[in-house]
């Protein structure tokens, strides 16, 4: 019998408002790594503008591998509140882009807890906190986003079924990316990522009950973000993502996108797969 542990909602409130700061260098390394993980080319030298989410790789909390969780995620009281849920995923986000990060740049997270909020859905309880990032360098505004993650109950059938749910249609622009595990594990180490549902397949299927690898929230964002500045040019003002179901890596990411009067709207889902993120470019 699957326990359900107690959740007191006042005490993780108590956290909303803590704040933390990290600040990293963004070397020409950085850039060379992310682009051969993505398989893409670019400028790595000092100055150049730098590929759109880079930030994602940057400024890291360095939690020892001995304060860890059985997930593998850090364990939880620190800067986020420890909420008792067992699976945590990122649900979704808002990304307003300022400036250009640029190789060489100093780059300084700033972020706050804004809320936390527990709902109910049908797989039991949700419990949503928000976050504030503020990224900079020098005193230049760079990025701000909001980064809504998402903790819940242990589901008596397996997470993320999607048989029930339609395939997702056809873009009128297409793009397809592999997602093997080698660029999944490249991508858990490139943002110092070590939940164990990217890389470890005896404890994501028997642990966390999904069929393989989870490909993340956030490379799936950046592959969408980066593909609407591929077929618009300039790199957006605004974007903003929500997921919707899990895909799973040993196979292909469609990337689908149409255009909409104020931007593209984007999405991915695996061949013949429902919609696993769905997302909006605007310039």
């Amino acid at each position: 019998m699957v326990t359900t542990p107690e959740l007191d909602l006042d005490h993780l409130r108590s956290w909303i408002g803590r704040e933390e700061q990290q600040s990293e260098l963004l070397t020409p390394m950085i850039v060379q790594r992310l682009l051969a993980t993505l398989d893409r080319e670019g400028p790595t030298e000092n100055g150049a503008i730098a590929p759109l989410l880079v930030h994602h790789c940057l400024c890291q909390s360095p939690a020892p591998t001995a304060a860890l969780g059985p997930d593998g995620h850090p364990r939880r009281g620190g800067f986020l509140p420890p909420i008792p849920l067992p699976r945590r995923m990122w649900a979704g986000g808002e990304l307003a882009f300022k400036s250009d990060a640029k190789v060489g740049d100093v780059i300084t997270r700033n972020s706050v807890i804004d809320d936390v909020t527990l709902k109910h859905g049908r797989s039991g309880r949700l419990c949503f906190v928000t976050i504030t990032h503020r990224f900079s360098s020098a005193g230049r505004e760079l990025i701000s986003e909001r980064q809504d993650i998402v903790y819940r109950d242990i589901s008596p059938s397996r997470p993320g079924a999607s048989s029930s749910l339609p395939a997702a249609p056809e873009g009128s622009e297409q793009s397809s990316i592999s997602m093997s595990a080698e660029r999944l594990f490249r991508y858990s180490a490139l943002t110092f990522n070590s939940h164990r549902i990217h890389y470890d397949v005896p404890y994501t299927t028997g642990e966390e009950g999904y069929s393989g690898l989870v490909v993340h929230g956030p490379l799936q964002a950046m592959l969408l973000a980066q593909y609407a500045q591929d077929l618009q040019g300039p790199a957006p003002r605004r974007f903003r993502f929500r997921s919707h179901s899990p895909v799973f890596g040993g196979g292909a990411l469609l990337m689908n996108a149409h255009k909409v009067d104020d931007g593209l709207d984007l999405w991915t889902a695996s061949p013949d797969g429902p919609i696993a993120m769905q997302a909006r470019a605007e310039w």
